[in-house]
């Protein structure tokens, strides 16, 4: 389903992050045939956050654009973003940019009245676990189409097999639960999506969907196993992807 339509059923945002990108456009083929709604580029600067390495590059974006039918979320991992960002993202075909927070300062409604007016784009925003739910309150506004929160990521620990570099504390289900009811009482319930980002399997969604999210951002249990990345053309991604999706019904 689109970008902002909310719907009953929660919906799966395919993160890229654990992608191999030498099978890259046979990745977000699979995806989309098992069912995903939409697919979540992380676009790192090189400087947010001190990650040393730009990430999701325009070249990598535009292979995923032409890859696909379905929407493309890019998600800014950068400092102070702008407009000449988001007219060459707008270029490759992305349907969503999602701002950060804390990073985007004092430009960030500019920002957002450029992306939704100017180019037309879906627009969101997004922050670290840490950032209170008030913070989000301004941003409950007919421009948004969803608001995103996202779990610590304790990097300097080893990940092994399909597991999250993500941890998922008891304060984030509350957050997620208190964004829900703050987009409730406004009356956009049925316009503004409420993401959670990182951590989330088969084992853990439904809290999550009981709790009010309308879209999980999902990477490791779409795209990592026991062996390592998943591989296209082995049906382990449509297993996965049918897999999540059982458990988000229950």
């Amino acid at each position: 389903m689109p970008i902002g339509q909310v719907t009953q059923q929660c919906k799966i945002a395919a993160g890229l992050f654990w992608a191999d990108y030498a099978v890259l456009g046979a990745q977000v083929q699979e995806l989309e045939a098992a069912g995903v709604d939409w697919l979540h580029i992380e676009v790192r600067d090189g400087k947010y956050m001190d990650f040393a390495m730009p990430r999701g590059g325009y070249d990598i974006i535009e292979a995923v654009c032409k890859s696909t039918s379905l929407e493309v979320e890019a998600q800014l991992q950068m400092i102070r973003p702008g407009f000449a960002v988001f007219d060459q993202l707008a270029d490759l075909g992305v349907s969503l940019i999602s701002l950060p927070l804390e990073t985007t300062h004092e430009m960030i409604f500019q920002n957002i009245t450029y992306i939704k007016e100017k180019l037309g784009l879906k627009v969101g925003v997004w922050a670290w676990q840490g950032v209170p739910a008030l913070a989000f309150e301004p941003f409950i506004h007919p421009h948004i189409d969803i608001i995103e929160y996202e779990s610590r990521a304790p990097f300097w620990k080893t990940t092994t097999g399909s597991g999250s570099p993500h941890t998922i504390d008891p304060s984030v289900l509350r957050v997620i639960r208190q964004l829900h009811d703050m987009i409730a009482a406004a009356g956009m319930a049925d316009r503004i999506e409420l993401m959670e980002d990182g951590g989330l399997n088969a084992g853990n969604v439904g809290e999550f969907i009981a709790a009010g999210m309308t879209v999980g951002e999902f990477s490791s249990p779409l795209l990592k196993g026991p062996n390592g990345k998943l591989q296209p053309g082995s049906g382990e991604i449509t297993a996965a992807v049918h897999k999540l999706r059982a458990a988000m019904r229950t």
